[in-house]
C-alpha cells in the first residue's frame, strides 16, 4: 500500500506517463514556446505546438527514471546560472557527510531557485539531491504539478482548513519527512510559509511543531526526536533579490489596504520572473547539524535562526542599502544605484529596507 501516493514525488515507473501528460498539455507547450522560440515566432504559439512537441519528444522520449529527469534539469540549471548570475558560491558543504541524509531548513527568497541552487551545490559536490517541500497553492496548474513531482518535490497541503483535516494532513507530512530521512533521502523545507518579502529571515515554530508530530506518535521527547532529523540550517543570499519589486509592491499594498490578494497566475509569473531576472552573485551557506539541547520549538527556532543569520553572506547591495557605503567600492555602488533607478519611486524605501534587513539582524 502506497500511503504517501497523494503527496510524494513520482517514482521511476511513473516518469514516462508523467512526461506523456506534459507533452499533451497545450498550456505547457505554449509556455515553452513563449520562452524558448524567437519573439516573432512565439507569437504564433498554437501553430508552433507540433514543432515544440516533436522536439521535446525527441529529447525526453526515452526518459524512464527520475535521475534522467534531474540530469536534464541540471543541464538547464547550468545554463540559467551562466545567463542570470555572475557566480554561485557555496560554503559548509565539505563538513557534511556525503553518506548521511539531512533535513535542510533554509531561509526563503525565491519559490524555485532556493532549492534548485542548493541542489546544484549538492550535485556539484557528488552528494544526493533533496526532496523538496512545495505548497499545494503552487500546484493549481496541472503542468506545474507534473514538473514539480518529476523533480523530487513533495506536496505540503496548505489548503486544508478544518482543524481535524489540517492535523491529519500535517501528521501525514511529518511522517513522510521522517520516513524519507530514515530511508536516506535528504529533505529541503523553508523556515516558514511563503518567501521573506521584507528581508526578515525567521523560523516559524509552527513548522517545527509539524515536524515533531511523528515524534509525538512515537512518544519521544521533543529534543530527542529533533536530533534524529539531523537538521542543517541553510542561508541563501542573492546580490539582487529575485522579484524584489513585486515583493515590495505586495508589502506596500498590505500597509495601505490591510491585505493583498494574489491575481490568478501570479505565483507562476513569480517563478518565471525569478528564473529570468539577473541575480548577480548568489551564495549558499550550509550550517552545522544541530546537536544542541532544544526542549521546545521556540528554542529550536532560535537555534536555527542563529545559524542562518550568522552565516548569511552580505553583498554590496546589503551594505549600500543599510548606509554602509564605506564597505563597498565605487563601482559596486554605481552598479546598485543603476539597478535601483529601475525601481518605481514609491517602492524604493521598501526595497532598500528589504536589502538592509540582513545586515541589521546580523549586527544586533
Amino acid at each position: 500500500m502506497d500511503k504517501y501516493a497523494d503527496i510524494r514525488p513520482y517514482n521511476d515507473e511513473e516518469v514516462a506517463a508523467a512526461l506523456s501528460r506534459l507533452l499533451a498539455d497545450n498550456s505547457f507547450i505554449d509556455v515553452i514556446t513563449t520562452h524558448t522560440l524567437p519573439t516573432w515566432l512565439s507569437r504564433w504559439s498554437a501553430l508552433c505546438r507540433p514543432l515544440v512537441r516533436s522536439q521535446l519528444r525527441r529529447k525526453w522520449g526515452d526518459f524512464n527514471t527520475v535521475k534522467q529527469v534531474q540530469n536534464e534539469v541540471a543541464r538547464y540549471l547550468e545554463m540559467l546560472i551562466h545567463n542570470t548570475t555572475s557566480k554561485v558560491t557555496y560554503s559548509g558543504l565539505d563538513s557534511l557527510d556525503k553518506e548521511s541524509a539531512y533535513l535542510f531548513i533554509s531561509n526563503h527568497r525565491d519559490i524555485v531557485l532556493d532549492p534548485a541552487l542548493m541542489n546544484w551545490g549538492l550535485h556539484s559536490h557528488n552528494m544526493n539531491t533533496v526532496r523538496i517541500a512545495i505548497g499545494d497553492n503552487l500546484l493549481q496548474v496541472p503542468y506545474i504539478t507534473e514538473l514539480m513531482r518529476l523533480n523530487k518535490s513533495f506536496i505540503v497541503k496548505r489548503s486544508a482548513k478544518a482543524p481535524k483535516e489540517m492535523l491529519k494532513a500535517l501528521s501525514h507530512l511529518s511522517s513522510y519527512i521522517f520516513d524519507s530521512l530514515d530511508s536516506g533521502q535528504s529533505i529541503w523545507i523553508a523556515q516558514k510559509e511563503g518567501r521573506a518579502k521584507d528581508g526578515v529571515d525567521q523560523t516559524d515554530p509552527a513548522l517545527l511543531k509539524m515536524l515533531q508530530l511523528y515524534g509525538r506518535k512515537q512518544k519521544l521527547p521533543f529534543s530527542e526526536y529533533i536530533k534524529q532529523l539531523k537538521i542543517v540550517p541553510v542561508s541563501i543570499s542573492y546580490q539582487y533579490e529575485p522579484c524584489a519589486v513585486a515583493k515590495a509592491k505586495e508589502l506596500v499594498h498590505k500597509q495601505q489596504h490591510g491585505s493583498y490578494v494574489k491575481a490568478d497566475g501570479e505565483d507562476i509569473e513569480s517563478i518565471l520572473e525569478g528564473i529570468r531576472s539577473d541575480k548577480g552573485h548568489v551564495h549558499i551557506s550550509f550550517g552545522q547539524p544541530i546537536t544542541e539541547q532544544c526542549d521546545s520549538p521556540e528554542m529550536l527556532a532560535e537555534t536555527i535562526d542563529k545559524q542562518i543569520i550568522g552565516q548569511y553572506f552580505l553583498h554590496p547591495s546589503n551594505y549600500i542599502a543599510a548606509g554602509n557605503k564605506h564597505e563597498v567600492s565605487d563601482e559596486e555602488q554605481l552598479d546598485f544605484m543603476s539597478w535601483l533607478e529601475l525601481v518605481p519611486e514609491e517602492l524604493k524605501k521598501q526595497v532598500l529596507d528589504m536589502y538592509a534587513e540582513p545586515l541589521k539582524r546580523k549586527v544586533t
